[in-house]
């Protein structure tokens, strides 16, 4: 096998590695087969809720598996045809076997993403919040741009976003915002974006033109529906209502329709001013705090299985998942991963595949990266 084979090879291979060990390969032939059972059993949908579910989580798994399965073959396949060729000494028949094992594996890479994306809520759509940290109004537009980039983000890939809440800056930019973003697998990919960003810039706001650093934080959690019961105490809730601060609007600032929902035994703060009334604005409050709830239990279920936990710190140095930097030179790099894109401006204009797709690989595998942060 030539050296270009061999390299793809372990392309795949290590593709289909890593989605057998995240499904847990064993376990997930088992639940397969115990869920094909169940969809043959006529009284099934005599619970049509549970049957849903049921045809849900199957169709996630199945879909999963084929995916391994099918890629498995067609690699097998595409190697005895390069050995078929090498042995008959048909340079023709090996470059077809070589294209075909290279397309194989750009499709595996594909492929692994969707895989990875079959957790309990992936398929949901995301409430997304950013807030700027500490610095005023450099980080307040950082905050802005940080809104723009993951609204150009959702709709490359088609999905549909609402503006939830919006406060903006004194002078430019945002203090907070939260987006609601709807699409399949909408959670699955953005939930690895929560965490601290950094940016470093001339600040346009510095008559000086000196360089800023700015910090803003990100914070992701799943929409759910009525098939997730989250019990909340109604003494552990301070509720309040003022007048919405939105970026337009006939009903921004005349009445007191926002409402602001603060959970005390968890300190968690949802707010929502999307709407004229107080009282769609509270169970749509109510709702994120469902949903804020939920991601909590999730993640540390999550840590609980690795063994780790990484909670929501202070929006500043020390913290951050992603620095970009636009002066002195031009570059992102994910600090978890290692991922870097020399285009910062393809980045904030939406371009987030690929720090995602590589976060979502390293959730599975555990490994951390060591990367020099250098401005």
């Amino acid at each position: 096998m030539r050296a270009e084979g061999q390299a793809n090879i372990e392309r795949i291979e290590a593709s289909l590695a890593l989605v057998r060990k995240f499904l847990d390969w064993d376990r997930a032939l088992r639940r397969l087969d115990e869920l094909n059972a169940r969809v043959e059993d006529p009284t099934l949908w005599d619970d049509p809720r549970n049957a849903e579910a049921v045809m849900r989580e199957r169709r996630r798994l199945e879909a999963a598996v084929g995916t391994v399965n099918e890629i498995s073959q067609e690699m097998a396949d595409a190697v005895e045809f390069v050995e078929m060729g090498e042995a008959e000494g048909d340079d023709t028949i090996v470059s077809e076997g070589l294209s075909s094992l290279e397309a194989l594996a750009e499709r595996a890479d594909k492929d692994k993403v969707q895989a990875l994306l079959a957790g309990e809520a992936d398929g949901n759509d995301a409430y997304l919040e950013v807030h700027a940290g500490a610095g005023g109004t450099e980080s307040q537009d950082w905050a802005e741009m940080l809104q723009r980039m993951y609204t150009r983000w959702a709709e490359r890939h088609g999905y549909k976003v609402d503006l939830v809440d919006y406060h903006s800056g004194e002078q430019a930019g945002i203090k907070s915002c939260t987006l609601l973003i709807k699409g399949e697998n909408a959670y699955g990919y953005a939930k690895t974006e929560s965490g601290v960003h950094r940016l470093v810039r001339i600040s346009p706001y510095d008559s000086s033109a000196r360089r800023h650093t700015s910090f803003s934080s990100v914070w992701v959690y799943p929409v759910i529906d009525d098939d997730i019961d989250v019990e909340i105490n109604p003494a552990d809730l301070k509720i309040d209502t003022y007048r919405a601060s939105g970026a337009g609007g006939q009903h921004v600032n005349t009445t007191d329709s926002a409402v602001r929902i603060t959970h005390q035994p968890t300190g968690i703060v949802v707010a929502s001013q999307n709407d004229r009334s107080q009282h769609k604005n509270r169970a749509t409050a109510m709702n994120m705090l469902k949903a804020r709830l939920y991601e909590k239990e999730l993640a540390e279920r999550e840590a609980a299985a690795s063994g780790e936990y990484a909670a929501k710190t202070e929006i500043g140095w020390g913290h951050q998942i992603r620095s970009y930097v636009l002066q002195p030179y031009q570059q992102v790099k994910d600090l978890r991963t290692g991922v870097v894109s020399t285009n910062p401006t393809d980045v904030l204009d939406g371009a987030l595949d690929p720090f995602m797709a590589a976060a979502l690989s390293q959730r599975v595998t555990g490994e951390t990266v060591e990367v020099e942060d250098d401005d």
